[in-house]
């Protein structure tokens, strides 16, 4: 197939842009051919308020470069990852106005919340879910600004009333059914929405003896549930736990309470060489989360999860069988978990195989491009139909 791929990469690399890499290796592994459209978010700095406004509503330039891209390369599908902000939602219209299927990745929940995550004040917030995003802007959801969550809500309301969502786009692509129930519940359409979980190209055996310790790998932020980590350390005996990650709010706090098990940010070969010898993952996130990917890094490498149950993390850690759910905020009954953990290493290796065994039916590199081809055709199937009903 011809695809053209199109993405806004954030300030910082982050998991989703790693998403997005991956996928386009596995593409044309696979021999597909891929064109890309990337634009970076750095490039918003260079301009002034009102022009960063405009471009995050309707960038006018990237809807020409769009259209022009689309009848030059002549794509059979063009998948969309991130808009937000430098390449705006006016790419959506630009292909659904050359008649190419479109299929837009939604990694998170952007567009039924202005913040994204679904968070405010280190707490789940829905109030904005299904509704007008008017209490965002006046609560400044968005870092804090009443004024950079009024224009993110603005590209909302103008695209909803343009029909960018509810009409243009023919697949959307939610992580998980979680994901998919809340997406729905913002009122996206249901029957357009599939889900296509992230995958992990690790085609090793985990190593299953000489496992020792937990891991925590993520930004030190509030929302990954760093504060709750420090917590079940400083107060609840939390012991041999590493910590790999970076983040300036709480990097400080983190090195005096880890010491040396606290390794900063590591490259990926790193990272999963310390899974490899880990005996499980630690994942204490008080926002909903989409689908993290340490899961599937954690379980192609044979180590179960420690996680929050909330959210996707309940549906894709089986309590007491891949892993282990503690309630989400709850210092002390993470720090109980892990000790459980600590003195069960027999029981650890056991639900490690059996997340290994998960990785191999639901998240190898084959069964993700199989899942894909099939959105894709869906797609075209949809856009076919559509077409067909305008020229009737």
């Amino acid at each position: 197939m011809r695809v053209l791929l199109a993405h806004s990469y954030y300030q910082q690399h982050g998991g989703e842009d790693s998403v997005v890499e991956a996928e386009l290796a596995l593409l044309r592994d696979h021999g597909h051919e891929v064109e890309t459209c990337f634009e970076h978010n750095n490039c918003m700095s260079e301009l002034s308020p009102p022009q960063a406004a405009r471009r995050t509503i309707w960038w006018s330039q990237g809807h020409a470069a769009m259209r022009k891209m689309v009848r030059a390369f002549k794509p059979d599908v063009v998948h969309v990852h991130n808009t937000f902000q430098a390449l705006s939602p006016a790419v959506l219209q630009a292909v659904s106005a050359e008649g190419v299927p479109l299929v837009q990745t939604l990694h998170n929940f952007r567009l039924i919340c202005p913040q994204a995550m679904l968070l405010r004040d280190g707490k789940v917030c829905e109030d904005c879910v299904g509704k007008l995003p008017w209490r965002g802007v006046v609560r400044g959801c968005y870092r804090g600004s009443v004024a950079q969550t009024a224009v993110l809500s603005g590209m909302l309301l103008v695209h909803r009333a343009l029909g960018t969502y509810a009409s243009e786009v023919d697949r959307f692509i939610a992580l998980s059914e979680f994901s998919r129930r809340k997406l729905i519940e913002g009122g996206l359409p249901a029957d357009r929405i599939a889900v296509k979980p992230n995958f992990f190209d690790w085609p090793e055996s985990p190593v299953v003896e000489g496992r020792a310790g937990g891991l925590f790998i993520g930004r030190l932020s509030q929302e990954k549930g760093i504060g709750v980590l420090l917590a079940a350390r400083r107060e609840h005996g939390l012991s041999d736990v590493t910590v790999i990650g970076g983040g300036e709010a709480y990097e400080h706090e983190v090195a005096q309470a880890f010491g040396a098990a606290y390794m900063g940010f590591q490259p990926l070969d790193a990272v999963v060489a310390r899974l490899r010898q880990a005996s499980f993952l630690v994942l204490p996130s008080i926002c909903y989360e989409n689908f993290p990917r340490t899961i599937v890094e954690a379980y192609a490498c044979g180590v179960p999860v420690l996680a929050s149950r909330m959210g996707a993390m309940a549906e894709l850690v089986d309590d007491g069988v891949t892993g282990l759910l503690f309630e989400p905020g709850d210092a002390r009954d993470l720090a109980a978990k892990v000790a459980w953990a600590q003195a069960h290493p027999a029981d650890m290796l056991a639900m490690g195989r059996r997340a290994r065994a998960v990785y191999e039916q639901r998240y190898r590199p084959q069964v993700n491009m199989e899942a894909l081809l099939a959105i894709y055709e869906q797609a075209r199937e949809h856009r076919r139909l559509r077409q067909g009903r305008r020229d009737g």
